[in-house]
């Protein structure tokens, strides 16, 4: 299964009538890694339905929410119609990143939550996302660890699209970054029938040296 733009628009477009496809509420890693920092401009990659995006926002930060469904944007800036002032801070904005690379040295903040991309592609996106991070800036990745696939919780199979932590700080150059949260972080949730489950968050955090 190609995860693309038609994908997505798809499944935001099934949930329509029943509600949203995520909880309304910002994950909990980018609430445990950026509630400490100074608020500025930030890049929201996969913005999906905006609370992570809003979350920021009401922070004090400048967002640019960035996503390939243009389904789910529409369906984040709906939301915030009676928030004008969250609303304002944001800059919602379709795009495919895989194909056209956000600004470099640009962003305070540059967050990924759970965007899960074939290995190849996931490096060649991820790289582009750490070059747009302006110095003395964040990057902020965020994913689902391989080890969840031994729990009930659905988690996609195909090999590569889970990774480490430590995968990803490998690939950042010591001489720029300085390695902030390195991590494998449980997470209590509930699988698809209900039963309490624990999960692992890999977790990145990493500051651009200035």
């Amino acid at each position: 299964m190609e995860f693309d733009e038609s994908f997505w628009d798809e499944r935001y477009r099934q949930h329509g009538q029943h509600g949203s496809v995520w909880s309304g509420q910002p994950n909990p890693q980018l609430v445990a890694e950026v509630a400490d920092l100074a608020a500025g401009s930030a890049l929201d990659v996969g913005a999906g339905e905006g609370a992570d995006a809003a979350w920021l926002a009401r922070r004090g930060w400048r967002v640019t929410a960035v996503d390939i469904s243009s389904v789910a944007l529409a369906r984040a800036a709906a939301a915030l119609e009676d928030d004008p002032e969250t609303a304002a801070r944001i800059t919602w904005q379709h795009q495919d990143l895989t194909a056209s690379p956000p600004p470099a040295g640009t962003f305070d903040l540059v967050s990924a939550q759970y965007l899960h991309l074939p290995a190849p592609q996931r490096d060649s996106v991820y790289s582009r996302l750490a070059a747009s991070v302006a110095p003395g800036g964040t990057l902020l990745i965020v994913g689902h660890h391989p080890s969840d696939l031994e729990t009930s919780v659905r988690r996609p199979s195909a090999p590569g699209l889970l990774f480490t932590a430590e995968q990803l700080a490998a690939e950042l150059d010591p001489h720029e970054w300085e390695i902030v949260t390195c991590t494998s972080r449980p997470r209590a949730t509930a699988d698809s029938d209900g039963a309490p489950v624990t999960v692992r968050d890999s977790v990145l955090r990493a500051k651009r040296k200035a």
